[in-house]
């Protein structure tokens, strides 16, 4: 849980807690985008983490918080339009992270409790946690085919033929006995060595230098000319194994990477096998010491269960399997002076105060700003202009403000301090207009919607997204051309525009105003869920969407529901439920909406309430192993009649499905009195909900 915030004594007050999930959601959001698929992250991997887990902590303390499209239900976001899109049959998920010893403890305290058996000692496979980019290799009889970025874990880039040009990957399994189909999983990284070479070339050339082996990598693996790649001398080490075809797999993961060794796939020398909490941190410690002279850089090691039927019993939380976790090494520290403190406009009026910092060189990096979020985290740390303050850098470009050195704070006198607190502005500093902040809520914003250009930009951008209209070729620079020329107001303006206008704006030649008016023109007719999420109504993320689209039907059916109609769709509360209702009622929406309807923009579908059957409203928790199906396929068919699943028991719990070897779980469902059903149970309960459709 994050610390406790000033007007929060003990930081679990349920409504600040609502504001700050809401707030958090869309914060990861936003960094993911940044991070994926922009290529320009815009704050350090361990703010991200502390952020993630700060929601994990909130969704976990109050479930009724959690949201179908909070990211901690999924990895990331979504891949590049340069490549091809690649769609992998086993997702590729992303690790939990630990960063204490308590937190081993803790997730080997779970893995055994999950596997029920409380007091073994478990098996661990360790590993160096690269710092690269994950792939995935795909071999059909033993000859590679196709290999991809990770992207948002469900889908990638095809960047087959930049992967041909790493030689250490190889093109033939050395094998007699290939199997039919080999997904291997791993890491592409760049040497030490191979960096500093690189670094040194392009320096005689007078060209632009990378910041570290990481980038390096990332930049090199993504070029569109894989003879670039082809230069820059990139490596591999393999990590695990997707989908498998044609063989039986060693049984436990130290045997997969032997296994892969073997077919002369490269796998880290640096791997082991341990015993236990004490085997795991001394892996840890001893990595770390000799972390400063490996010939690649790692901020962390590895653990997996070593038996595959053990990690297949354990199974998978919502972006996370349960039988992994990263430990991750401390963040590195400097220090330097905030210069400025700027306040940038978000799509939905949300005024973030940036530091402005004297550069300083952090882990690779040189860092000029970093985010304070909000007014409240600047009073709890007390941050001001002319501070020396301490930078946590643990990922890329932007860092943490960890904290202020009071003792070095400029005086005006010997009592005075030279610079008062910070406060955000009363008005916009982009629009002039006043800036408010409604109770139970972190986030100051702009009171004047899309009125204020800041917003009007952002909310075009997201209209345009892919996950909602998808409108290619429309980027953040031609948006705020558009806006500041006065020729878009709302996304309705955006069907209005033609070649003529667009072919006169900068960097807009004849052929790519043409494609855009395309792009716009394709755009109609979406289905109503899009057009939804389109929309930018806060606390109304692509899932939420869907829900809406898939209850009412309509979106006149939509916009007439109040807020007990509203609350009746599954995870709609009160504040999604208030979130719509101010959105309709606002006459300026309406408008909108109605030029948009003009515009064909979308499509009504037809209402499937009853799909859901006997179902809706009902929260199952899977624990055990069950004969005749996955935990992924009982959680499919459960969600596919409406029903919720959940990875806790709870009070608000209506059915525990146990399997065999089910553990803690069940015992807490017996003391809480919840109904308990097998894999039979569950199938006729299932079927009950079909014959209602």
């Amino acid at each position: 849980m994050s610390p406790a915030r000033p007007g929060d004594p003990d930081g679990n007050m349920h409504g600040d807690e609502r504001a700050r999930a809401a707030w958090l959601r869309e914060r990861i959001e936003a960094a993911n985008h940044r991070y994926y698929v922009l290529d320009d992250p815009d704050i350090p991997d361990i703010e991200y983490d502390r952020l993630v887990r700060e929601l994990e902590a909130i969704e976990a303390a109050w479930p009724e918080l959690a949201t179908a499209d909070s990211p901690t239900r999924r990895v990331g976001a979504e891949p590049l339009k340069a490549f091809a899109e690649v769609v992998h049959q086993v997702p590729m998920l992303s690790l939990n992270n630990a960063f204490s010893e308590a937190e081993v403890a803790a997730f080997d305290r779970r893995v055994r409790e999950g596997l029920g058996r409380e007091d073994a000692v478990v098996e661990y496979a360790v590993e160096p946690k690269f710092d690269g980019l994950a792939v995935s290799l795909v071999y059909r009889d033993g000859e590679f085919v196709q290999g991809a970025t990770r992207g948002d874990g469900y889908r990638g880039e095809d960047v087959g033929a930049n992967l041909r040009a790493i030689r250490a990957i190889p093109m033939r399994l050395a094998t007699d006995a290939p199997p039919a189909w080999l997904e291997v999983r791993g890491e592409v990284i760049m040497l030490r060595r191979d960096f500093e070479r690189l670094n040194a070339e392009a320096r005689e050339r007078g060209e632009k230098t990378f910041v570290n082996p990481r980038n390096a990598a990332a930049g090199s693996l993504r070029q569109l000319d894989p003879r670039i790649t082809a230069r820059r001398r990139l490596s591999f080490f393999a990590y695990g194994i997707g989908r498998i075809e044609g063989t039986t797999p060693p049984a436990t993961h130290a045997g997969v990477m032997d296994w892969l060794a073997d077919m002369r796939l490269p796998v880290s020398g640096e791997r082991a096998s341990v015993f236990g909490v004490d085997g795991l941190l001394d892996y840890f410690r001893r990595l770390g010491e000799r972390r400063a002279g490996l010939p690649f850089d790692i901020d962390g090691a590895v653990y997996k269960v070593n038996r595959l039927a053990d990690q297949d019993a354990l199974g998978f939380v919502a972006r996370a399997p349960r039988f992994a976790i990263a430990h991750k090494y401390p963040a590195q520290e400097e220090l330097t002076l905030v210069e400025a403190i700027d306040v940038q406009v978000g799509r939905t009026g949300a005024l973030t105060p940036v530091a402005r910092l004297r550069p300083v060189f952090v882990g690779g990096v040189t860092v000029t700003n970093a985010t304070l979020h909000n007014q409240d985290e600047i009073e709890r740390k007390d941050v001001r202009v002319g501070d020396t303050v301490i930078v946590r850098r643990a990922g890329d470009v932007i860092p943490e403000v960890v904290g202020v050195l009071f003792d070095r704070r400029p005086l005006r006198d010997l009592v005075e301090p030279l610079h008062p607190p910070y406060r955000l502005p009363a008005t916009c500093p982009e629009c002039g207009a006043p800036v408010i902040r409604l109770d139970g809520e972190a986030a100051a914003r702009c009171a004047n919607g899309l009125a204020c250009p800041a917003q009007r930009k952002q909310a075009i951008l997201h209209f345009a997204s892919r996950r909602a209209m998808d409108i290619e070729g429309l980027g953040e620079k031609l948006v705020e051309q558009l806006v500041d020329q006065g020729l878009v107001h709302t996304p309705a303006d955006l069907y209005r525009l033609d070649a003529a206008t667009l072919a006169g704006l900068e960097r807009m030649a004849e052929k790519s105003a043409a494609n855009l008016v395309a792009a716009i023109d394709a755009s109609r007719g979406r289905e109503l869920a899009r057009f939804i999420h389109a929309l930018g109504i806060r606390n109304v993320g692509e899932q939420t969407a869907k829900d809406l689209a898939r209850h009412f039907g309509a979106l006149d059916a939509l916009m007439a529901a109040d807020i007990e109609a509203l609350i009746e769709v599954p995870e709609v509360g009160p504040v999604v439920a208030e979130s719509l209702r101010a959105f309709f009622a606002e006459p300026h929406n309406r408008d909108v909406i109605e030029q948009l309807r003009a515009a064909g923009a979308w499509v009504d579908g037809e209402a499937r309430v009853a799909r859901a059957g006997g179902l809706a409203g009902r929260t199952f928790v899977l624990t055990g192993t069950l004969p005749g199906m996955s935990r992924d396929q009982a959680r499919a068919r459960i969600e596919a009649e409406g029903g919720k699943v959940s990875g806790a028991v709870s009070k608000k719990t209506d059915y525990v499905v146990a399997g065999e070897e089910a553990g803690s779980k069940l015992a807490k469902a017996r003391e809480l009195g919840i109904t308990i059903l097998d894999e039979a149970s569950l199938l006729d309960l299932l079927d009950q909900g079909e014959r209602h459709a």
